[in-house]
């Protein structure tokens, strides 16, 4: 998969890339993460790549100019008189607080195009033709506010590169993670099998893999339950997951009213 990132701050992004899992991807040729500073399509003496906005107010706004040559450019839209249509399967993604949450759902959902542009905002935001004409995604990865995208641009990065084949050690790694099976993972442990007083669970130095695959879809429902209720309403449950659940609530419902 091949990432195009947009930025006014390429700097910030080696250090990351540069360890680790995605290293190793990239080293293997399984993703390509490139960086394209936003400045080098401006064309003026001083690169300016913002200004104040009309109406007055704090802040700078990012000018539409050098982000659609740079876009177009890297992307090869025909006319810088049309909206991008040079290949429609390229998601153009603007990094911004009003877009649409990123969850699991929509990694995966992304980790199905061979390529994806992320613009990074930056200042007080960019000029609204950039987000009417040019992009045709938004994302967010919280309600709150950063300083730019590239955080966030990173952060969509790797969870994107880690559903891909071969990018985990594990060819089912990804399978098990927190939201990617609609619940929460169950819990992890490794040597030594006791550590201040505290036993790694018996089924799990058992060597029975069907109890221990029951174990885990216990413990992630029970974690579910107790910590993110809201995701049961969307997980795919068995009637035995039901049935765990029913008698989960009834515990919880006796802790009320003996509490």
């Amino acid at each position: 998969m091949q990432f195009e990132v947009f930025t006014l701050l390429p700097e910030v992004f080696p250090s990351y890339l540069e360890t680790s899992i995605i290293k190793r991807a990239r080293e293997r040729g399984l993703i390509d993460v490139r960086l394209h500073n936003i400045r080098d399509y401006t064309h003026d003496k001083h690169h300016t790549t913002d200004d104040a906005p009309y109406g007055g107010g704090g802040g700078m706004v990012m000018k539409p100019e050098p982000v659609f040559e740079a876009v177009e450019s890297v992307l090869g839209t025909a006319s810088p008189q049309s909206a991008p249509e040079a290949d429609s399967n390229i998601p153009i993604i603007l990094l911004t607080p009003q877009g649409r949450v990123f969850n699991q759902t929509i990694a995966k959902e992304l980790s199905q195009y061979p390529r994806i542009a992320l613009l990074c905002g930056r200042y007080e935001g960019v000029d609204e033709r950039i987000r009417e004409e040019l992009v045709t995604d938004e994302i967010s990865i919280g309600d709150f506010v950063l300083t730019g995208g590239e955080l966030p641009a990173l952060l969509l990065i790797d969870a994107v590169s880690r559903l891909l084949p071969d990018v985990l050690g594990d060819p089912t790694g990804a399978e098990d993670d927190s939201h990617a099976m609609g619940l929460l993972e169950y819990p992890h442990y490794t040597r030594p099998p006791e550590f201040r007083g505290s036993k790694v669970p018996d089924v799990l130095l058992s060597g029975d893999h069907a109890k221990i695959e029951k174990w885990r879809r216990e413990q992630a429902l029970e974690r579910t339950f107790n910590k993110r209720p809201d995701m049961l309403e969307k997980a795919d449950l068995t009637k035995e997951d039901l049935k765990l659940l029913k008698k989960l609530k009834e515990q919880q419902t006796d802790n009320e009213q003996t509490g």
